[in-house]
C-alpha cells in the first residue's frame, strides 16, 4: 500500500470517528409565546408611559398643591375696565332675545375691542336693563355687563395667580372642551400604564419577592385610610 492510501485511510477513520454537530434545539412553543406577550406589554408600557409623562408630572404636583391650598396663600389680582358701546351696536341690543342667546357677532367684536376680553359664543343673562356674560376660566373670573338703554360697559377680570390656574386644570374646571378630551385620554393612557405594568411584574415577580408584598401595600394603606381615618 503506498503512503498516499495510507494517509487517505487514516483521514476517513478520524472522520468518523468524530461526531456530527448537533442541530441547535428549536425553542419550545410557551416560550415562544411568552417572549412574543413580554416584548408587546413592554412596548405598550413605555409608549403609554411616553404619553403620559407630562400630565403624570402636572397631576402628581397639583395633587400636592391642591391637598395644601389653604396654606398657600395667593392675593387675587383684580383688573376693571369702562367703555361705551357704539350707537350702531347698541341697537342690536334692544328687542326680545332668548335666554342664554350669546352677544350679536358685530356686539362681542366691539365689546372685545373696548375691554380687551372677549364674550363671542358666551351665553348670555339678559334682562330688560342689562345683558351680562360671565367668562370663568382656569384661575380667573370675568365678567362683561352691557346696559341696554346706555351701552355703558362693565368688565372685570379676578386673577387668582398660576397655582390656582393649575389647580383648575387638575380639576378641569372653566377649562373648555379641548382640556376635557385631553384628560380622558390621558386618564386612558394612564390605565394602560398601570395596567401592563401590573402585568409585567406578574410576570418577573419570580425573582422578585418583594413584588406581591409592596403591590398590596399600594392596595390596603389607602383602603384603611379610607374605612377608618376619613370620616
Amino acid at each position: 500500500m503506498q503512503a498516499s492510501e495510507v494517509e487517505a485511510v487514516r483521514e476517513r477513520r478520524v472522520s468518523s470517528d468524530t461526531p456530527a454537530p448537533r442541530r441547535a434545539a428549536a425553542p419550545k412553543p410557551k416560550k415562544k409565546v411568552r417572549a412574543f406577550w413580554l416584548k408587546q406589554l413592554h412596548t405598550w408600557h413605555w409608549v403609554s408611559a411616553a404619553v403620559s409623562l407630562a400630565g403624570m408630572f402636572l397631576f402628581a404636583i397639583t395633587g400636592i398643591t391642591l391637598n395644601h391650598a389653604a396654606s398657600i396663600g395667593a392675593e387675587p389680582q383684580v383688573t376693571r375696565a369702562e367703555a361705551t358701546l357704539p350707537p350702531p351696536r347698541l341697537a342690536e341690543l334692544r328687542g326680545d332675545h332668548a335666554e342664554g342667546a350669546p352677544l350679536p357677532p358685530r356686539v362681542a367684536q366691539a365689546v372685545a375691542g373696548a375691554v380687551a376680553l372677549d364674550p363671542a359664543g358666551r351665553a348670555g343673562e339678559w334682562t330688560d336693563k342689562e345683558v351680562y356674560v360671565a367668562m370663568p376660566g382656569p384661575g380667573r373670573d370675568s365678567w362683561i355687563s352691557i346696559d341696554r338703554d346706555t351701552g355703558a360697559i362693565s368688565a372685570e377680570t379676578t386673577w387668582r395667580g398660576w397655582i390656582s390656574y393649575l389647580n383648575d386644570l387638575h380639576k378641569g374646571r372653566n377649562t373648555g372642551d379641548p382640556w376635557f378630551w385631553f384628560i380622558d385620554v390621558f386618564a386612558v393612557a394612564c390605565i394602560v400604564f398601570t395596567l401592563t405594568g401590573l402585568v409585567l411584574l406578574q410576570l418577573h415577580a419570580r425573582h422578585r419577592p418583594s413584588t406581591w408584598p409592596l403591590v398590596a401595600t399600594s392596595l390596603i394603606v389607602p383602603l384603611l385610610l379610607a374605612v377608618f381615618l376619613i370620616h
